[in-house]
């Protein structure tokens, strides 16, 4: 520690207790809470129960799909669901102090091809500090960060001036469902930090990025008389290249907070399908991707370039000019989103951050991929991320996370709340 500490600060910082972190983690990496599954409602029930025991005000509500759906602003989503739980827990408020959100998500991504794991991707191994398994670093520590500050500033019994909740939200992996319905419902702060992955790091901005579809017509033959047809996956040739071209120019210029990453706002084609039997030319390539959302941009005018690149791809092509290829937008539409500058969130998480370590001040910097951030900093709430874990390793098999690192942004979180909510 490199500050003097006030009594309940310090009293807080002891109530951290690093056994029952990791026991926690354990238990949480061990529901397999894939976005859109049962495990995800599943998980949304355990961490109530976690909540209630520390007799916080608790809402867990099932919410209205069809209206969210039907909603103007909705974010979109990929993943099939028939239910979406909100979860909210709060310290009493019992005086007129700030409030503060400590957000995170409880879904995770499939583990993919099971070959590659050493394991169970679901059932957590353990050596040393290191804790390998689904969800990990994204972002089941940060959840873990957010229940352990909570339980340190409750066995502290701190009277606090303002409120400290805690927002677990469904549906952050495909567009952001589970905050969107939370924040409908009303919930709101003065401030927010989302426990996202961030190795120590200040993301104060995050760029967006759109899912997208591109189908390119063929000409279906037999495969011995392919000179009679026109081949998809040759026809999208052109278009894939174009694509590689719009890549470049849109990451001219990028913003300093984004000068760290080689590409910051990448457009990647994620899948490509086409052919339906060996020997036939195919008649229909399917292409879907994302491309990323520069900070501060209309994600309608990145939608309206994208749209351009390819009908100009095939306005040049003999086979495309007639039959251009169509784009749409399914999936999860993340705009990009900004703490504003110069807002003392920053300083504040920083300065709790280097009193907890002795170290250097982070460094703040922006995320090159979308998340919830976009929604809380666009419902007006100041937004910032800073979680345990390094992002690089999410949605693949090395996935995992240092314990040691989750104790330590669960302190700074402590310090961090008492200091803006305010203690009586």
């Amino acid at each position: 520690m490199t500050a003097s500490l006030s009594d309940v600060e310090a009293t807080a910082l002891a109530a951290v207790d690093e056994a029952a972190i990791a026991h926690l983690l354990l238990e949480l990496l061990a529901v397999p809470s894939v976005t859109g599954s049962a495990a995800e409602s599943e998980l949304q029930h355990v961490l109530a129960r976690h909540l209630e025991r520390m007799d916080l005000e608790v809402d867990l509500w099932s919410m209205n799909l069809p209206e969210l759906r039907e909603h103007p602003r909705f974010p979109g989503c990929e993943a099939p669901r028939t239910e979406a739980w909100g979860l909210v827990g709060g310290t009493p408020q019992v005086g007129d102090g700030p409030s503060l959100v400590l957000q995170g998500h409880v879904d995770v991504v499939p583990p993919g091809d099971l070959a590659q794991w050493p394991g169970d991707p679901f059932q957590p191994q353990v050596t040393g500090d290191v804790v390998h398994a689904r969800g990990a670093c994204d972002m089941k520590a940060g959840v873990v960060a957010i229940l352990a500050a909570l339980a340190a500033i409750r066995a502290a019994g701190a009277r606090l001036r303002g409120q400290v909740s805690a927002h677990f939200v469904v549906s952050e992996e495909d567009g952001g469902l589970g905050a969107f319905g939370t924040l409908l419902r009303g919930y709101t702060g003065d401030a927010c930090v989302i426990t996202e992955p961030t190795s120590g790091a200040l993301m104060t901005a995050n760029a967006g990025a759109l899912t997208f579809r591109i189908d390119v017509p063929g000409r279906a033959t037999h495969g011995s008389t392919r000179y009679a047809g026109v081949s998809a996956i040759d026809a999208y040739l052109p278009v894939h290249r174009a694509l590689a071209r719009l890549e470049a120019r849109r990451n001219t210029g990028a913003d300093p907070l984004m000068s760290r990453y080689p590409i910051p706002y990448p457009l990647s084609v994620g899948t490509v399908q086409a052919g339906d039997w060996a020997s036939s030319v195919p008649d229909l390539l399917v292409a879907e991707g994302r491309l990323g959302v520069r900070l501060g941009e209309d994600p309608a005018r990145a939608r309206n370039e994208l749209e351009a690149c390819v009908a100009e791809a095939c306005a040049a092509d003999p086979w495309l000019r007639s039959r251009p290829a169509t784009v749409t937008w399914p999936g999860g539409q993340f705009a990009s989103g900004r703490l504003p500058a110069g807002h003392p969130l920053a300083s504040l998480v920083a300065e709790a951050h280097v009193d907890v370590t002795g170290g250097p001040r982070p460094a703040e910097q922006g995320a090159p991929y979308g998340s919830d951030l976009r929604l809380y900093a666009g419902a007006g709430i100041p937004t910032l991320q800073y979680g345990p874990g390094d992002v690089t390793l999410a949605h693949g098999p090395r996935e995992s996370v240092h314990v040691s690192e989750v104790v330590t942004v669960t302190r700074t979180l402590v310090l961090a709340a008492l200091r803006m909510v305010g203690t009586k």
